[in-house]
């Protein structure tokens, strides 16, 4: 008779956290199991408990600070990996059951090379020698769509853009052909044609392995397109689990309804086309050094951004697209003069900044602000999110006293959705999405006249993507403000945008109006892009 026993048992797991307050209760009670071959997708918005679950299974979670309680089992191979050691769950971590997380700036260590962290996996569980661990590293690289980084294996993550640290975790992951993948939000900050790639990748790699797939992610095309099974998350609690196919032609519960029906609609705001400019910038060049000659003098370059020209009026959005590695970012933080500029000059509310200093540019911060797009990274962990969101305020508005920067953080969270009794906790204590909205929080509350947004809404959940869109057109239309929306989902850059630039390997290959570029592209490139999109489609 023919095993039946599942490759994965999740049995009754109930996780909670200690807190000052008492214990809270972030996974309650739940039970699915996982097949050899099979993709089970682990659904909800911000909050409920998808990722403690996962982390549940590799025996990552802060103990003794979280604890299982009741009768919580997670089944694997016979054994209980609740009661398994640190040692015993080593090895098995990244051979047996291996997980991409959610936020690769955090996960790659600062202080390695990406052959070095690749190669680290290969080392531990296979003992490969440096031949052909090299080997299999460019192999794998091949695999997730980084060829362009075999020149570059010593490089460092920060000099890496966020989907190809991302890529890097995903390669990482796939590196000893687990059993078991993880897939914590895998393709969170790829643009979309990658996107379709790592999940083309990972379905035959499924298939080709005989391994079992876990996603987490809050994209439910993603979940149509790929899971099998789907469990539907609420605070907690397993409230739905079906098969795909049933889930989405007839879903049950009315948490899930809400989920299938949310997504970021409409269009932005009428812009006033008569209102002055509030940045202008004509020819950027941005270069960065990778190789120098004997005398230290730069003789290479990597351009990654090539003579760039825009404008942005205020009251209105412009959104920059393009594929990671394109220059976008780069493009971002050149304007805000937070990376040096090789060429080009900038004009922001009538002032050249191009040859600003730092000391300069000091008085000019509260007016231009940032929204970086990995939100853990960006956040200080010693400080509470009331000290992170009003740092802003002590620096640029002294005059304010203590009970009034604290009315406006109350003020400021209640318009990203935030329960502001949460202000004295800390960003370790947050999902990836609240996280992501205390970082939109610490820009707002300057009310400043231009803020660049690097893909504010990617770690979002698609009801909070939509809630966040309607947050940045209410708060444009009401303060006047001017954003750079940089962005790899084209449906969220489409609701937002009045004007669109498309950047490939640093040059502009396509602007103008955003109804204009994205229902009649011109470019076979901004085509590409739109016949990538899980939403639109090349006209």
């Amino acid at each position: 008779m023919a095993d039946k026993t599942p490759l994965l048992r999740i049995q009754n797991l109930s996780v909670s956290f200690k807190t000052k307050d008492g214990p809270f209760c972030a996974v309650d009670n739940i039970s699915f199991d996982i097949e050899k071959g099979q993709t089970v997708a682990i659904v909800g918005e911000s909050g409920s408990g998808k990722s403690v679950t996962a982390l549940a299974v590799m025996k990552l979670l802060p103990y003794p600070l979280a604890e299982h309680t009741g009768d919580s089992k997670i089944l694997f191979e016979g054994k209980d990996l609740i009661q398994e050691s640190d040692a015993q769950m080593r090895s098995i971590r990244g051979k047996k059951i291996s997980m991409i997380f959610q936020e690769p700036l955090t996960a790659l260590n600062p202080l390695h090379t990406i052959e070095r962290q690749i190669g680290e996996v290969l080392f531990l569980h296979q003992r490969m020698n440096k031949s052909d661990a090299k080997a299999r590293i460019l192999e794998l690289l091949d695999l997730v769509g980084l060829s362009n980084l075999k020149d570059r294996l010593n490089a460092y993550p920060h000099e890496l853009s966020g989907g190809q640290r991302q890529r890097v975790m995903i390669a990482m992951a796939l590196a000893n052909d687990p059993e078991i993948l993880i897939a914590d939000e895998p393709t969170t900050a790829l643009d979309v044609t990658i996107q379709a790639q790592i999940l083309e990748l990972l379905q035959d790699l499924k298939n080709r392995l005989g391994m079992a797939l876990i996603i987490i992610t809050h994209d439910l095309k993603i979940v149509e397109k790929m899971a099998d099974t789907v469990c539907v998350m609420q605070h907690g609690n397993l409230v739905e689990k079906k098969d795909s196919k049933s889930l989405f032609a007839k879903p049950e519960h009315d948490y899930t309804k809400h989920l299938l029906s949310a997504q970021p609609k409409g269009d932005a705001i009428p812009a006033n086309t008569n209102e002055p400019e509030i940045l202008k910038a004509n020819n950027i060049k941005v270069y960065f050094p990778i190789k120098t000659s004997r005398l230290f003098a730069p003789k290479e370059y990597v351009r990654a951004v090539e003579d760039v020209s825009l404008s942005v009026r205020r009251g209105q959005t412009l959104g920059v697209v393009g594929e990671s590695g394109s220059g976008k970012t780069t493009l971002g933080m050149a304007l805000l003069r937070l990376t040096p500029l090789h060429a080009g000059s900038i004009n922001f509310d009538g002032t050249n900044i191009s040859n600003h200093s730092r000391k300069m540019m000091k008085h000019l911060r509260a007016d231009m602000q940032v929204v970086f797009q990995d939100p853990f990274g960006s956040l200080s962990p010693r400080m509470s999110v009331s000290d992170i969101i009003d740092e802003g305020l002590r620096v640029h508005q002294r005059v304010l006293s203590g009970h009034d920067r604290d009315d406006l953080v109350i003020e400021t969270l209640k318009d990203v959705n935030m329960d502001p009794d949460t202000r004295h906790r800390y960003p370790h204590e947050f999902s990836g999405g609240q996280r992501q909205r205390i970082s939109i929080a610490r820009a707002l509350i300057l009310r400043p006249k231009f803020i660049v947004l690097d893909e504010p809404t990617s770690a979002l959940d698609v009801s909070v993507q939509a809630q966040i869109i309607d947050l940045l057109r209410a708060l444009q239309e009401k303060y006047n403000l001017a954003y750079m929306f940089i962005s790899h989902d084209l449906r969220v850059v489409r609701a937002l945008s009045h004007d669109v630039i498309v950047m490939k390997d640093g040059k502009v290959v396509e602007s103008g109006a955003a109804q204009s570029v994205f229902d009649k592209p011109q470019q076979d490139y901004t085509k590409k892009l739109m016949a990538a999109s899980l939403d639109l489609k090349a006209a």
